[in-house]
Order: C-alpha cells, then structure tokens, then sequence
C-alpha cells in the first residue's frame, strides 16, 4: 500500500504538504518522500521502517519552502523519482501494483533505457511508470500511454513546472481526491488529510481522469470512465476511519459491517464485545451497537510505539509487532465470554498467537471471532498487501482438506455449501476458538453501500467485472486518447 498528497499554493505549501503527507502514515511503512519545486527540483527520502514520517522529516521540513509539492508514504519503493524528460523535468509519487512489471522493464532495456533506482534487488517501481510516461510527447500524452501498457493498478502526482497533475487509475481501484481552500488546491489518497489543513473536498476523481492543479485553479486534462471498482479493503481495513472514499464515510461503513455480524449472531450469548485494534474497534461498536452487550477493551494498543501489522513486507518483522502492540487487561478478560471483531484474517498467525491466545492466558471463558470480510482467497492484484495464495490461511485450509492444492475452489466460495463450512470449521479448530463467523460478500456489499458492480471484490471470489480484467483499461488509438485530452479550467 502507499498514500500520495500534493498541494499547489499561492503561498508557501510546506506545512500543508509536510502534514498532509503524514496523515498518509497509516498506509506504508517502507519509505516516506516529499518533492517541491520552487524554481528548482528538491525532493527528500528516508527510510520510515523504524520511525516515523514526522521525526525523520522534520529538518527537511524546517528548511523547505516553496509554492508547489508532492509527497508519499510508500511500503516498498523509494520515492519521488526525479526524470527530466523531453517535456521538461519533473517528480512522480505512485500508489498501485504492476503485474507485467517484469514485462514492461525488459522491453525498456531493449529499448536503449536504463534503471537507477532499486528497491529490493528490484527496479523501483515509481521509475519505471516515470520512464513509461516520459516516452510520451506530453506529460498528458505519457500518462495515458502508461496506462494503457501497464495491467494491474497506478495512481500517480506528477510534480511538473506548472504544477502538479494528479491521475486516477484507469480501474478506479485507488482514490483520489481533490481540495480547495484560500490560495491553495491539494489532491489526496485520505480525505482525513483534509479536516485539519482546512480544505474542503470538491471532487473526487473519476478513474482514469487526469488533471493539473495550478495556482489558479484545476485544468481538466482527461476525462474519467463512469466505470469503477474501488477496492472494498479500504472501507473493511486500509483505510482511516475519518476518510471518505466515493463520499461515504470509513468510521460508519465498519459499524453498519460490526451490526451485519451480529444480526447473524442469534445462537450466542457472550459477555463482552471486543475489537483487535485499531480497524477491528469500528466494527466491534457496531457489533455492540446491534446486539446490545457492552463494548469493552480486553485488548489495547500500545498506540505510542506500533504501527499496522498487516504493512511490513518482512513476515518477521509483522509478527513482532502483533505481538508487542497488543497488551491484555487480565480484569476484564478473566471469566467472560468474549466475541472478537477483526477486519480480516488473512494468514491467521497472527489472530493465533497474539491476540486468541492471550484471551485463553488470561482467563477468557469463550472467545468467538468475527472478521469483518468474507475468507481471503486471492492475493490482490492491484495493491501490494497479501503476497501470495499460499500465506491465506483459507487456501490452507483447503489444502488440508482436499490434500492437495486445488485449482477449482468455487464451492468454498459459496458460503451456503457443505465445502464452505468445512473451510471455516477447519480454520476455527487451527486458530483454537470457540466459534468462527466470517462476514458475507452479500453484507459486506450492504455495509459500504455502493452497487456491488462497483466495487473490487477480488480478494474475495476471484472476479474481475467486465472493464477491470486486469488490464487498466482496452487499448485505445492516440486518435481517441487525444480526443479525451482537451484542456478546460474551472
């Protein structure tokens, strides 16, 4: 995952674009980046792996200034890339996953075009979408081209002389949203950023859409496909919970899921409700909510110290933090049967280790765990977060199951088979709980409160709709591409 902000002011941005940027923390734990122009290029990347964006960025912060600048949070790239291309020089800050990453490098190289930066024996990422788009005869131009060779998913703020392009992705899987307030357009992954820098949000970018905010102003410079699918993790989990995305709310999306859960909770009786924080917390509330049991903290984060468990790339380093970040209260775990919303499971070693069996040291009566999303069973393909099927505790289960690894899993989809209960049975028994109920596709859809059509689902059934096959969109002539093209301000 990575989070991308930009702000173009008639002012000096720094203090806009050095908090705007950290309130992008909760996505990466990689790197952090920022990139101003004032007449010149300057960018800054440090490593934020073991610190946090603010310590490391505050000298830097000190001494910029400037009218105009992009930053990332980004879990495995180091970032801004500096090009200077036939259009002129800029800074470029991605969120996305390339699949033909490999595909498309190879060709470069055959190309004549080398690369600078590696990230993990790896070209850096952000490059090559840079080196991508500098083959245009535009920036508009190269970005288009870009997407129309890359499969997978890259939103993008591209820092140029005349400001700063934003450009949603052609599959609409990452958002994207734009900002205004006195003297100053900011464009942001979390609309969260917004609330204390003071910008209202004016519009949220169509996917696809391409635009360059300026001093004056926003100049459309493609228009978007009315054709979507955002990915659903964001509401479930990525995402902060005072952060809309497509104008409904994070916070309130998990506590209509947490409700889902309890509707279908009748057979129960349990003492306590509790969520693994910090995303689980929303969807135990509205878990309590429904079912009128208190809500209580058996479990709380050492908030000061721990990020997200979920982000780090090494499996050494998410464990660690599982298992220091979580401290238990003996008092209120001790005697109580207790239910336990989490936003998914998706290795399961962690839930295991960390959080279960610190409620059976402690004492828990009964513990009852619900996620807050269907069983994971496809790695994603357009943002790096579960890495491969093999690390899905649901793929283990089948696996168990069968005795072999199965390319056919469609009856473990249906969560009304026998095949599907076993699944769950089988995990259940391997994470040593009580009970285990996963959320439906069908309520997680009526939690978010979009069309299903227009939200990625993939994690979870396997399916990309029609115009989201994996390639960011059908490749179109650079007739039609120019034809989308033309400049209109507002």
């Amino acid at each position: 995952m990575s989070g991308i902000f930009g702000v173009v002011s008639k002012d000096n941005c720094i203090k806009d674009l050095f908090y705007g940027t950290d309130y992008h923390t909760h996505l990466g734990t990689g790197f952090g980046g920022i990139a101003v122009q004032n007449g010149k290029f300057i960018r800054h990347i440090h490593n934020i792996s073991q610190s946090q964006f603010k310590s490391k960025f505050y000298e830097d912060y000190e001494a910029l200034s400037g009218p105009m600048g992009v930053g990332v949070i980004s879990d495995n790239d180091e970032q801004p890339i500096y090009l200077n291309a036939k259009f002129g020089p800029f800074c470029i800050v991605t969120a996305g996953l390339i699949e033909n990453k490999a595909e498309l490098c190879r060709q470069l190289l055959r190309d004549g075009m080398s690369f600078s930066e590696i990230s993990n024996d790896t070209v850096n990422t952000t490059e090559l979408i840079a080196k991508l788009i500098s083959k245009g005869d535009t920036i508009v131009d190269g970005i288009e081209k870009m997407f129309d060779l890359i499969d997978g998913s890259c939103s993008l703020l591209l820092l140029g002389r005349e400001g700063v392009y934003a450009a949603r992705d052609r599959v609409g899987y990452t958002p994207l949203t734009i900002g205004k307030k006195k003297n100053s357009w900011a464009v942001t992954s979390e609309s969260c950023a917004f609330s204390n820098l003071e910008f209202e949000t004016v519009k949220n970018l169509l996917p696809g859409e391409i635009v360059l905010l300026t001093q004056n102003g926003i100049v459309d410079k493609a228009a978007g496909r009315k054709y979507e699918q955002i990915c659903t993790f964001l509401w479930i989990y990525t995402g902060f919970p005072a952060s809309n995305y497509e104008d409904i709310n994070v916070e309130v999306v998990r506590e209509r899921s947490g409700a889902f859960l309890a509707r279908r909770d009748k057979d129960i009786n349990v003492d306590v409700v509790c969520g693994v924080p910090d995303s689980g917390t929303s969807h135990a509330i509205g878990y309590a909510m429904e079912s009128k049991k208190p809500f209580r903290r058996p479990l709380v984060k050492y908030t000061p110290g721990y990020g997200r468990s979920y982000t780090p790339p090494v499996q050494e380093i998410r464990d660690l933090i599982a298992r220091m970040k979580l401290i238990p209260i003996k008092e209120i775990i001790q005697g109580n049967r207790i239910v336990v919303c989490e936003d998914s499971i998706v290795r399961g070693t962690q839930l295991k280790n960390f959080t279960v069996n610190k409620l059976w040291d402690c004492g828990a009566k009964e513990v009852h765990v619900r996620p807050a999303c269907p069983p994971l069973m496809f790695p994603c393909r357009f943002c790096l977060s579960t890495r491969s099927i093999h690390e899905l505790v649901a793929r283990r289960a089948i696996k168990a199951l069968e005795g072999r690894d199965i390319d056919d899993i469609r009856e473990y989809l249906d969560s009304t088979s026998k095949k599907y209960q076993a699944m769950i049975d089988w995990i259940a028994r391997d994470l040593e709980v009580s009970t285990l109920r996963y959320q439906t596709i069908a309520d997680m859809v009526r939690g978010v409160g979009l069309p299903r059509e227009k939200l990625c689902l993939y994690c979870w059934n396997g399916e990309c709709s029609a115009g989201s096959d994996g390639k960011n969109t059908p490749r179109q002539s650079k007739k039609k591409r120019s034809a989308r093209s033309s400049d209109k301000r507002r």
